[in-house]
């Protein structure tokens, strides 16, 4: 709980530089958890008292890290769904959203409550986010009747959150970036010429004593080519650790599927492969259709993608997975090398979250680096520019490594 609150702004010493030494004092008793141990000698006092409860009911038993009490009694949050309900209303109370999904990640972790989101009341009661959503899609196979839509109204309102946030973003960047690589430089009708982008590329040649531009470059529209510019493969890996990159593939799915100049297609695999591609329209339809944990068959999901292949030069093909291989590794990394040299561009995502790299493995990693195909974490906000710059061709690698210093 230290991380929590130490690290929210309500609590920071950077913040807080101008509250009296009381109010600190008592902010790291809260942190501290009390008794003569933390010197701070600070007594609490109405809500204060309430917020150090619930605190206590989490982090006190068995002196847990961040708010350690050798030899205290720790009261624990019991075992009933309305014990755990009360208190879930308490810390939404008392404490601000951020610090709220910390502590309840960690009485999920830490506590085993699992099986309580089963529970209609606890769904109603917990503050919706990325990693409860992804608990929630590991207990799918399990969840009763009774419970199932408060699940899906929980996943529902996360997913609407990350649209709200990433959706128009991902539509300005991607659709930017297909316009770009739908010019052509020489137009073959004037209908065909783009005259403002051709005015502004030859204002050098502007002649101010004829009162003229010579256009020596035209740069034209190739926009009625073809309706559908490129093909976007999504290949989510389906293993426990990747919990939050599936949530957020699916959205950001979703958002390519909704993009007529793209054809999106989206499959999650375990040991085996589900073409979720018809359920694009809904992202919340697309996320219940996942399973999570299982092992892991990468080879056998690229080689399905490799069947919905069609045009090489025009495929991005997105893997998201931490690369630890249940199938056969080499027939993987061949399978890899003969899509990349038929011309589609191969990425792989070790992560598509905000929490960075999880563990991975980094000799598949180094191996398809050495083929040319870069394997990094990618944070959401930073996606829309990485298939920007898919769809442009740019340097991944490169691009990764500005976007690691932008971070």
């Amino acid at each position: 709980m230290g991380e929590a609150l130490v690290s929210d702004e309500t609590v920071t010493d950077e913040h807080v530089s101008g509250e009296s030494a009381d109010d600190r004092l008592r902010r790291w008793r809260l942190v501290l958890g009390g008794d003569q141990a933390d010197g701070t000698g600070a007594t609490l006092t109405g809500d204060d008292v309430r917020m150090d409860g619930a605190l206590e009911r989490l982090y006190g038993a068995g002196g847990g890290e961040g708010r350690p009490r050798p030899g205290r009694r720790g009261a624990g949050l019991g075992d009933s769904a309305p014990s755990v309900a009360r208190w879930l209303g308490d810390i939404r109370a008392y404490f601000p959203s951020s610090v709220v999904r910390v502590m309840q990640k960690d009485a999920i972790e830490r506590l085993d409550l699992t099986r309580l989101l089963l529970e209609p009341e606890m769904l109603d009661a917990v503050e919706p986010d990325v990693h409860l959503v992804g608990t929630l899609l590991s207990l799918n196979r399990v969840l009763p009747d009774k419970a199932r839509e408060s699940a899906r109204a929980v996943v529902r309102k996360v997913v609407r959150d990350l649209e709200r946030r990433l959706a128009q973003k991902t539509r300005s960047a991607v659709g930017g970036a297909l316009d770009r690589s739908a010019r052509v430089l020489r137009p073959r009708r004037l209908a065909d010429v783009d005259w403002d982008r051709t005015i502004r590329a030859n204002l050098r040649h502007y002649l101010p004593e004829q009162g003229t531009l010579v256009p020596e470059r035209l740069i034209g529209y190739g926009r009625r080519r073809q309706a559908v510019k490129r093909d976007v493969v999504l290949a989510i890996d389906q293993s426990g650790s990747m919990a939050a990159s599936v949530v957020y593939a699916s959205v950001f799915g979703a958002v390519l599927a909704s993009m007529r100049s793209l054809r999106t297609s989206l499959v999650v695999f375990d040991t085996s492969v589900v073409d979720l591609t018809d359920q694009l329209h809904d992202p919340v339809e697309v996320l219940f259709g996942t399973q999570l944990g299982g092992g892991t068959d990468i080879n056998r999901a690229i080689a399905y993608c490799q069947g919905l292949v069609t045009r090489p030069a025009e495929t991005i093909l997105v893997l998201v997975s931490d690369l630890y291989e249940g199938g056969i590794r080499d027939e993987m990394l061949q399978r890899v090398a003969t899509l990349t040299a038929a011309g589609v561009q191969v990425v792989v995502l070790l992560a598509l979250s905000d929490e960075g790299a999880p563990a991975y493995d980094h000799d598949n990693a180094a191996a398809l680096a050495a083929m040319g195909v870069p394997a990094f974490a990618c944070t959401p906000d930073a996606f829309p520019g990485l298939m920007a710059a898919a769809i442009e061709r740019r340097d991944l690698g490169e691009w990764s490594e500005r976007a690691a210093g932008d971070r």
